[in-house]
C-alpha cells in the first residue's frame, strides 16, 4: 500500500459510505492520493508499455497486485486509484476514466469499452457544502460488457452478464443478464443464453 499518511483510515471511511467533508483531513488525504494517481497515469499514458508493465503500473496505482489476466489499453485515468478492484480476465479499452474513491469492483471476465466513465462520488447539493463528497460503490458483476462511451453513476450495481449499450448513462441498478441502452439507460432485452 502507498505511503500516503491517513490512507487506510480514509479507505475505511469511504468503504463505509461516510461523507468526506471539504478541507477535512480525509479530504486532504484524498487529494494526496489523487496526486499520486495523476503521476502514475502520466507514466502509464506517456509512452508504450508492455502488458506486464501496464499491470505493474496498475498494481502501483491500486496498491494491490493486479491479476496477470487483466488487460488494459491506455490511455487510462483514475483520480484516486486506491479503491479499484479488478477480477480475473478483465479487459479495459482505451480512454476509460475511473473516479474510484467510493470503490469500483469489476467482476471476472468483464469488458469495459472505449471511453467508459465510472463515477463513485457525488458532491453535496447544498451550495455552502458543495465541497463535501458522498461516496457510493459501483459493483460490476462477472461477464459484463460495456459498449463505448458508457457512463455509470455512483452506487450502481450491474448484474452478471449484463450488456450496457454504447452511450448508455446508467443511473440505477442493472439486473443480471439484461441489455440496457439510452439516457437514462433502460432495459431493451435480455442476453441470449447458450
Amino acid at each position: 500500500m502507498s505511503k500516503i499518511p491517513g490512507l487506510e483510515e480514509l479507505l475505511t471511511a469511504l468503504d463505509a459510505g461516510q461523507s468526506i467533508t471539504g478541507a477535512s483531513g480525509h479530504h486532504q488525504t484524498m487529494h494526496a492520493a489523487s496526486q499520486e494517481a495523476l503521476r502514475i497515469a502520466a507514466q502509464l499514458n506517456g509512452s508504450y508499455h508492455s502488458p506486464a508493465e501496464v499491470r505493474a503500473l496498475l498494481s502501483e496505482l491500486t496498491g494491490r497486485t493486479v491479476p496477470e489476466s487483466v488487460q488494459l489499453f491506455p490511455p487510462f485515468t483514475a483520480d484516486f486509484g486506491k479503491n479499484i478492484h479488478f477480477g480475473e480476465n478483465v479487459f479495459v479499452n482505451s480512454g476509460a476514466r475511473f473516479q474510484d474513491q467510493g470503490g469500483i469492483e469489476i467482476g471476472a471476465g468483464s469488458l469495459i469499452g472505449h471511453n467508459a466513465v465510472i463515477t463513485t462520488l457525488n458532491h453535496d447539493m447544498v451550495p455552502s457544502r458543495r465541497a463535501d463528497m458522498h461516496p457510493a460503490r459501483v459493483v460490476i458483476g462477472a461477464g459484463v460488457w460495456f459498449g463505448a462511451n458508457v457512463t455509470v453513476l455512483p452506487g450502481v450495481r450491474i448484474g452478471d452478464g449484463a450488456v450496457l449499450g454504447a452511450g448508455a448513462v446508467v443511473t440505477k441498478d442493472v439486473p443480471a443478464g439484461v441489455i440496457v441502452v439510452g439516457v437514462p439507460a433502460k432495459q431493451v432485452g435480455t442476453v441470449p443464453q447458450e
